[in-house]
């Protein structure tokens, strides 16, 4: 199979074969305040430095920060397009990008785990961020199918805002019963399981 040419200016790095069945699913998940957003954008900074085409997503639903940049609890930020959809994501891709960013996967429908699919089936290397668990303990689905599916999967933990063991769950402070709340320490806190409250 012939590799398709690479546009001037940007160029793979290995062990990326673009243009060959090369892509993967990076999925990087975990709790509230685990660093998730932080080593998404570590990662893409990093395909940046390569030389990469790299393009990132948001989900619409989440403006915490800002609606053009993803950003860290830290606050390090990154560019961004913010996309309502999961399909809509296909629309905005470029032919030349090689390297795909989403942050917050568990905001969009189901849909994203057959987008993140077909980008990867297209050569391209894909790298998703996002919550495992909701505010109830309760696997989120889209995260869950998306982990199953990719080639390589890193679990962060948090700090425990009550003992300081590592945490795994986010604590909803508030008292909605809503499965999407968008917030930040103002709205959950770390807990391991011991500290938890369903």
């Amino acid at each position: 199979m012939k590799r398709k040419a690479i546009p001037s200016g940007h160029r793979p790095a290995a062990p990326l074969h673009w243009g060959q069945a090369g892509g993967w699913i990076e999925a990087v998940v975990g709790s509230m305040f685990s660093g998730k957003t932080q080593e998404l954008i570590r990662r893409l900074r990093l395909a940046t430095i390569a030389r990469q085409k790299v393009q990132v997503f948001n989900s619409a639903l989440d403006t915490r920060y800002a609606k053009d940049h993803i950003v860290s609890h830290d606050l390090a930020k990154i560019p961004c397009q913010a996309a309502a959809k999961a399909k809509d994501i296909l629309s905005i891709i470029e032919p030349d990008t090689q390297v795909v960013g989403i942050d917050e996967v568990q905001f969009f429908d189901d849909g994203i785990v057959a987008v993140c699919e077909e980008l990867a089936d297209q050569g391209r290397r894909v790298i998703v961020a996002g919550l495992d668990q909701d505010f109830r303990g309760a696997p989120f689905s889209v995260t869950a199918q998306i982990m199953a599916v990719a080639e390589f999967v890193t679990k962060n933990l948090a700090i425990c805002s009550v003992c300081g063991s590592p945490a795994n769950r986010s604590q909803r402070l508030s008292v909605s019963k809503k499965l999407i709340e968008v917030g930040t320490q103002d709205k959950y806190e770390a807990r391991c399981r011991r500290c938890f409250k369903r």
